[in-house]
């Protein structure tokens, strides 16, 4: 163990509040329908609830980096993590849909907003010749979680309730969460260490300063290239998460029993998992832009296949290939901005880039469940987001590989 570089611990304990956030967040389809029985929502009054979590976790993220970077990551990811378990246990509690979306939708959006962000802007302040790598195992932590958690969370609530589940997935992400928590570490730098693409051995004891180099958040804010990777994640996402709230239902809508459809969402888990291990390795010699690119184009490939794919098989061909290109794309968002704006403001930049991700999120799942409650079905919303996830594609594609350094 002494000679394990620490910052493979760090990636251990980013992968482990990933998992426990976004295993969290993940098990929602397992209650989609439990939750519109027990209430009698609409498809999209209850995708709401999954919608508004996930449009705060992303843009809270720009209050969560800035913090992180000042603050260390440790209190601001404990408090995050607190907010998850919370959110779930006050879930159990509710005795109306709007209960419901007050105290998961809040607990659970500003949980993972103050958690994820953090998290793996830490991690890339311990890598630099492999950050993608890095970035990719740490957020293999949420695929995992997708994995195991939606049919985890279906099986329990079989066996307890809906309300009982939600109490106990909250006293266990609290305990995981604490236990992360405990691992994490700011910089190589507080253990006399550095990152590992560093010339010097990184088991050294550092010397100089401990300040890193690139782009302060206001000067990254006043380049359009910032912008234009804005612009390219917000199209690309607004598809992104329509599968993990909607999947499950569309399958049920074929015949298919709930417990499969659940099944389908951790498929999704299992192709993300492998996207974001291969393609981050990939990525890191081939180059992460082109790669970031090209899981853009999958994503939407995917989806504008997503409508003809009938029956259980072809629909886990949809959640694997989507999962693969959706992994890649978490795995490499936050080395391409660090790799074009450099890792001074790592946390803070991560968490702008990430508002982008919000507001599609908001629209998408919501507006997919509004189509259907009014055409019974979610072709259109399917094909549009093929498409955008093609121009998001493109505008990564004419992004330079680097930028002029900023000390």
């Amino acid at each position: 163990m002494s000679r394990l570089f620490y910052g493979w611990i760090v990636v251990a304990a980013a992968f482990a509040v990933m998992f426990t956030g976004f295993g969290a967040a993940y098990t929602f389809p397992a209650f989609f329908e439990p939750l519109r029985s027990e209430f009698g929502a609409d498809r999209a009054t209850v995708s709401l609830v999954f919608s508004l979590a996930a449009f705060l976790y992303f843009v809270l993220g720009a209050v969560s980096g800035p913090l992180a970077d000042r603050l260390g990551p440790r209190p601001v990811i404990g408090f995050g993590l607190a907010c998850v378990a919370g959110g779930m246990i006050a879930a159990s509690f509710a005795d109306s849909l709007g209960m419901v979306l007050l105290a998961y939708s809040i607990g659970m959006g500003v949980g993972i907003g103050f958690s994820y962000v953090p998290a793996i802007g830490t991690v890339q302040h311990w890598f630099i010749q492999k950050r993608g790598q890095a970035s990719g195992l740490a957020v293999m932590g949420i695929g995992l979680g997708t994995v195991v958690m939606p049919p985890f969370s279906a099986w329990l609530i079989d066996s307890l309730s809906w309300r009982q589940t939600y109490f106990w997935l909250g006293i266990g992400c609290g305990l995981l969460g604490l236990l992360a928590v405990l691992a994490l570490r700011a910089n190589p730098a507080a253990l006399g260490l550095r990152p590992d693409g560093a010339k010097d051995d990184p088991r050294q004891p550092a010397t100089g300063s401990t300040v890193l180099s690139g782009f302060t958040l206001r000067q990254a804010l006043r380049h359009r290239v910032f912008w234009l990777l804005y612009l390219a994640c917000a199209l690309n996402c607004i598809g992104t998460f329509v599968p993990f709230v909607h999947l499950a239902a569309f399958a049920q809508d074929q015949g298919l029993a709930r417990e499969q459809g659940v099944w389908l969402v951790g498929l999704i888990g299992i192709g993300s998992m492998a996207g974001r291990f291969l393609l981050g390795g990939v990525a890191d010699r081939l180059g992460r832009g082109p790669a970031f690119a090209a899981a853009m184009l999958g994503s939407g490939l995917m989806l504008a296949y997503w409508p003809f794919a009938q029956g259980f098989i072809a629909l886990g061909g949809f959640a694997l290939g989507f999962g693969l290109c959706y992994g890649g794309f978490v795995a490499l968002a936050p080395a391409i901005t660090v790799d074009l704006f450099g890792a001074r403001a790592a946390s803070a930049l991560i968490g702008a880039l990430y508002t982008s991700v919000a507001f599609s999120t908001l629209l998408g799942p919501t507006l997919a469940g509004l189509a259907f409650d009014r055409t019974g079905s979610y072709s259109v919303p399917i094909f549009v987001s093929a498409a955008t996830c093609g121009l998001g594609a493109v505008l990564v594609w004419l992004l330079p590989r680097k930028l002029p350094p900023h000390a």
